[in-house]
């Protein structure tokens, strides 16, 4: 998919789109591209309208001037404003968001302020809860090392920990070297914004507690990032829960078990947008 320029304020955001019928817009991680969901991708546009961005700061996607949870969450909504009104659906007007760790807590932001948009949400690895002290110290520990270090030599040593390092996934060197790769092109100062939005966003369990939409939980049983039992925690808020645990997965369901996150995806937004 060629991606298409959307200029935001003052600054240019990267996406592809790619299917026909209900709306789902992806919503990358931290560290991360739209590239991420070509697996999800190739599968889900037979289905559905899938709208994949870069967020601000990655891939080709510029900085914008509030990099905070919240404004990268405004950035959001006018994408999608934008391309609804590019190509209006023959289906429904609303939405599935699907966020992936950092794009949960974008995807949370969005259904905070703009909840009558939405047919539903997923929480990809991610979390509705706010950072705790320890949280927060590591993410200032992260902080230091990129400004000491750069970007490109945290994530190499960063992105191999975000796998579950199991010996059946073969495809997991390359996989990471081609993440790796990919994270030279990210800047100091996006992910030192991105670290910063997530130490200051503030808990959103009431978001979950009080949806009149349904909500996806994918949990990976070996995600470090964000703690099984932890990401557990939260799925009883939702009044409609839908989750499922990933027993082979760290943080990236997407690519350790793609077969099975496509199915997942593609069986929660037909039964949402229904």
């Amino acid at each position: 998919m060629q991606a298409i320029p959307f200029t935001y304020k003052t600054g240019k955001i990267y996406y592809r789109v790619s299917g026909t019928g209900s709306y789902v817009l992806l919503l990358h991680g931290f560290g991360e591209e739209g590239s991420i969901w070509n697996q999800t991708v190739a599968h889900l546009s037979e289905y559905f309208t899938c709208i994949v961005p870069d967020l601000p700061g990655s891939g080709n996607s510029s900085m914008i001037a509030d990099m905070s949870i919240e404004g990268m969450a405004d950035c959001m909504k006018a994408l999608l404003d934008h391309e609804k009104n590019k190509r209006p659906s023959p289906v429904s007007n609303h939405c599935v968001i699907i966020g992936h760790s950092m794009g949960g807590y974008i995807t949370l932001a969005i259904a905070e302020k703009h909840p009558s948009i939405l047919a539903g949400i997923g929480l990809f690895h991610s979390t509705a809860y706010a950072d705790n002290e320890e949280k927060k110290a590591i993410r200032q520990k992260a902080i230091e090392f990129i400004g000491s270090h750069g970007a490109a030599a945290f994530l190499k040593t960063s992105i191999p920990g975000l796998f579950s390092g199991r010996p059946g996934f073969k495809a997991s060197d390359t996989i990471v070297q081609d993440l790796v790769a990919k994270g030279q092109l990210f800047s100091a100062a996006s992910l030192t914004a991105y670290y910063r939005a997530m130490i200051e966003r503030p808990d959103r369990t009431s978001i979950l507690s009080n949806s009149t939409f349904p909500v996806l939980f994918i949990l990976g049983l070996h995600d470090q990032a964000i703690p099984y039992q932890q990401a557990l925690e939260q799925t009883h808020l939702a009044p409609m829960s839908h989750v499922h645990v990933l027993s082979e997965s760290g943080h990236m369901g997407m690519l350790e078990e793609a077969e099975n996150c496509n199915t997942i995806l593609q069986n929660f937004i037909t039964s949402a947008t229904q």
